[in-house]
């Protein structure tokens, strides 16, 4: 089964706080508690830095697709983050620049990004993203919301 959600979030502090309870409510409803913490502090990360280096909105999309979690978050600065991996013996202003990238490294099953062309009305941007596997038999399916 295949689920998938959006959030678009405004260029403010608590916007990553919303997107993290967010993110947890939809894996709790579809049965993913296991991945909630990993994938909050994932997204915690590039949400921050969303905020932190954009100067617009930026959006979230989660995507599961049995055993796999992939969240995406894209934003308005083209910029993508270097490569490099950061290491003990970098600077600690080198490190702290980095942590993010080191955390998604260590942590992530895989990650990457890449950049966004301008579109129609100039908005461009990258998007950055990462994925975790989920060893356990597919979730049952949420349940549906009464009307």
């Amino acid at each position: 089964m295949a689920a998938a959600c959006w959030i678009r979030f405004p260029r403010d502090p608590r916007g990553p706080g919303v997107v993290r309870a967010t993110l947890r409510a939809v894996l709790t409803a579809h049965g993913l508690r296991e991945l909630v913490e990993l994938a909050a502090l994932l997204t915690s990360e590039l949400t921050t830095n969303s905020v932190r280096y954009s100067d617009n909105h930026a959006s979230v999309r989660l995507l599961w697709l049995h055993p796999v979690l992939r969240v995406s978050v894209s934003d308005t600065n083209p910029e993508l983050p270097d490569p490099l991996k950061a290491s003990a013996d970098s600077a600690s202003t080198e490190l702290e620049n980095r942590r993010g990238l080191f955390i998604l490294d260590i942590l992530a099953d895989r990650w990457g990004g890449c950049a966004i062309g301008e579109e129609p009305f100039g908005l461009g941007g990258k998007t950055l993203w990462f994925e975790l596997s989920w060893g356990g038999p597919p979730p049952a399916p949420a349940p549906a919301l009464a009307a």
